[in-house]
Parts: structure tokens; sequence; C-alpha cells
């Protein structure tokens, strides 16, 4: 008697629907992905090995380019609004109260104060550290950043504020000295330098005390 065939049956998978869930999920992560805008002031911080992450909240972040340059920003609307107020009356700027709203709304600051109204002049696309000379500080005579620190002062009088230097790897020290000055002439000898994070080598005295600080054992 003949042995019974056995129908084979196709072994093939219809790959539609997953090729279909496959692309809905490339074209949302496509649309919803916000790319890093570039960054205004180019600055290459220095590496270090520090773990304490910087605030986010109340800053006042001083940054130094490789060129010497110098720029202020802020994070709060309202208090660069105080702060330009209290600019005004230090320096008698003349401005108005639609240039204070107006110089509060850029990103940053980087022009000397008597010529700070042309930045709110020229397109986005050049107000970087390329085209802008940044707030006077070489000259040791009138080193702006004195008010820009004296009314940070009165901005945050009774409040905290968070002051950040970033400097660039290879930015020259009097570019630092004018800054570091300016916030001694105004008692601000608390400050954080914002750095490239790394690990901590291994064997080194700071890797030792992390590894007691968790919980492990000393490496000899």
């Amino acid at each position: 008697m003949a042995r019974p065939k056995i129908p084979r049956k196709s072994t093939s998978v219809d790959m539609t629907a997953m090729c279909d869930v496959a692309f809905l999920l490339l074209s949302f992560f496509i649309l919803t992905t916000k790319f890093k805008p570039s960054e205004a002031v180019a600055v290459t911080t220095p590496s270090s090995v520090a773990s304490k992450v910087a605030p986010e909240k109340d800053v006042v972040l001083i940054s130094i380019t490789k060129d010497g340059k110098v720029f202020l920003s802020m994070d709060d609307v309202s208090k660069k609004q105080s702060l330009l107020n209290s600019l005004n009356q230090i320096r008698s700027a003349g401005w108005s109260e639609a240039d204070i709203n107006a110089l509060a709304k850029l990103d940053f600051w980087g022009m000397s104060i008597a010529g700070l109204k042309q930045q709110l002049t020229l397109p986005k696309d050049q107000q970087t550290d390329k085209t802008l000379p940044g707030i006077s500080v070489k000259d040791t005579a009138n080193n702006e950043m004195n008010d820009w620190m004296r009314a940070a002062v009165s901005t945050y009088s009774g409040g905290s504020m968070n002051l950040l230097i970033k400097g660039d790897n290879e930015s020259k020290y009097p570019a630092f000295k004018a800054v570091k000055q300016a916030l001694t002439k105004n008692d601000l000898l608390k400050f954080q330098l914002v750095t490239n994070p790394q690990g901590v080598p291994t064997g080194t005295d700071l890797y030792k005390a992390n590894q007691i600080t968790k919980g492990g054992a000393p490496v000899e």
C-alpha cells in the first residue's frame, strides 16, 4: 500500500504588518526628534573628573571664548529685565522700557554697554562669538564686567544666584583674570567652573576614595 503524502505548507511569513509598524515608528522618531541647536558662543571646556551637575535655575553664565571674548547669559527673562534696569541706572545708559524688554529677549549679551542696542539690529545667525566683540573687560580702567556683576548682585539680592564660568580650554588668562577681578570687586567669591566630565583614572587616590565611599575595597 502506497504511503500517503503529507502536503507541505508554506513557511513564508507575511511581514507587511511588521514593516508598516517599523516605518510608523521611524516616522514618529524623525518628526519628534529635536536636534541640538548650534551654540552661538562656541566654547570647548576643559576635561575634569568632577561629578557635580551644574544648576539649571537662577543661573548667571559667563562664557570666555578661546579668543578672550566674554559673554553673559541668564535663564530667567524677568531676572534679565531686573538686571538690565539696574545696569541702566548704574551706567545711565538711557534705555527705555521697550529697549530693556527687547534686550531681555536676547539669548546672551556680547557688546559694550554703550553699543548693546546694536546687537538687536543683527540677524539671529550673526549674533555669535565670531561677529560680536564681547563685553569690554580688557581695559582695566573700565572693566564693564564690574557693572554687570554689580547689577547681578542687585537683581539677586535676598535670593540665590548660581554663578557659572564657562571658559574655553584654549582661552588666555588675561580674560579670566579680568572676570575674576570683577567678581572679587563685587564680593562674589563663590562660583562654579563648567567642565567636560570624564571618568576617574583607575588607581588614583580619588578613585580609591570613591571605591570606599561606594562600599568597595580600596585598590592597592
